[in-house]
C-alpha cells in the first residue's frame, strides 16, 4: 500500500450522523466520541451562529460521504487502523477498543473488562459441559460402539 493511501481522510459519516454526518465524520477523523463534537458544534452555533452554520453547510457540501470498504480493504488497513484508533484484535478476529480518555471512541475499561469476564464465564461453562460429557459413561459407550 502506498503512503498516500494510508493517510486519514475526512469524510461525512452518514451511517452514524444525525444531520449530514459532518460531526460524526469529524469524530471518526479525530478518534473522539461523537457527542463531544456535537457539544462543540452546538456551543459554537450558540456563540457564533452565522459563521458556524455556514461552516457546517459548507462542510456538508464539500466533504464526500465515507466510501464503503470491502472485507479485503479492511484486512489491508488492519495495522493502520489499529495504530490510529488503538483497536486490539483477538485471536478469533474480534476487536476490542478501549478508550483512555473520556472523549475518545471506545468502551470504558471496566465495561470492556466486564465483557471479557462474561465471555470467559461462557467459555468455562462450555468447557465444563464438554468435560462432563467426556467423563460420562454415555461417552464411553458411544466410543466403544463407534470402534466396532
Amino acid at each position: 500500500m502506498s503512503a498516500t493511501n494510508t493517510k486519514k481522510r475526512l469524510y461525512r459519516d452518514g451511517k452514524h450522523g444525525k444531520v449530514g454526518g459532518v460531526c460524526a465524520g469529524l469524530a471518526k477523523y479525530f478518534g473522539w466520541e461523537v457527542w463531544v463534537i456535537r457539544i462543540i458544534a452546538v456551543t459554537a452555533l450558540i456563540l457564533a451562529s452565522k459563521v458556524t452554520f455556514v461552516a457546517y453547510v459548507v462542510a456538508w457540501i464539500v466533504l464526500d460521504k465515507e466510501p464503503k470498504r470491502s472485507a479485503a480493504d479492511e484486512s489491508e488497513l488492519g495495522t493502520t487502523l489499529r495504530e490510529e484508533t488503538r483497536v486490539e484484535r483477538t485471536s478469533d478476529g474480534r476487536t476490542i477498543e478501549v478508550k483512555t480518555k473520556v472523549w475518545e471512541a471506545g468502551k470504558l475499561p471496566h465495561y470492556a473488562l466486564a465483557d471479557v469476564e462474561r465471555e470467559f464465564a461462557a467459555m468455562e461453562q462450555s468447557v465444563r459441559a464438554m468435560e462432563t460429557y467426556v467423563t460420562s459413561s454415555e461417552f464411553r459407550v458411544r466410543h466403544e460402539i463407534n470402534r466396532l
